[in-house]
């Protein structure tokens, strides 16, 4: 599929989501609560084919905490980038992927050490870079009195 019918597709799929050309790829942004099912269908839809997912990372804003999936399609050879927002940046919680593609467990780990989001049925959620006496220093309002660390 071009750009353009991916575009096309997934806005007649889920009308209540924001899809839009991004610079590069598609991008479809959705809520917390439709996001795994999202990502059902573009794995196993057939003429999308989502099959590999390439990076999965967070990004803080002042209300929620994003976290963006990059996907490829290596039989159709198509890209798209899915957001999903939490509901907030307090409880910030996300459905995992892992389930869909297993490389998922690493990147939230990751994210979750680093942002603090949590991925609902993950199989074995744990930070891997700090202990527990740290916060989440990626967050924006992080402060770190000991080594002098602020945003």
């Amino acid at each position: 599929m071009t750009n353009e019918q991916l575009i096309a597709h997934l806005t007649s799929a889920y009308p209540d989501a924001n899809v839009k050309q991004g610079t590069q790829y598609p991008e479809i942004t959705v809520s917390h609560d439709k996001a795994h099912a999202l990502m059902v269908h573009l794995k196993s839809d057939a003429s999308l084919a989502f099959d590999y997912l390439v990076c999965e990372s967070g990004v803080d804003y002042p209300a929620f905490i994003q976290v963006v999936y990059h996907l490829e399609s290596t039989t159709h050879r198509h890209f798209i980038v899915v957001k999903a927002n939490t509901e907030n940046r307090e409880t910030a919680k996300l459905d995992t992927v892992s389930d869909i593609w297993p490389t998922a467990e690493f990147h939230e780990c990751e994210i979750y050490d680093l942002l603090g989001v949590t991925f609902n049925n993950h199989p074995g959620l744990r930070r891997y870079f700090l202990d527990d006496t740290w916060g989440h220093p990626l967050r924006k309002d992080f402060k770190d009195d000991i080594h002098v660390v602020e945003r």
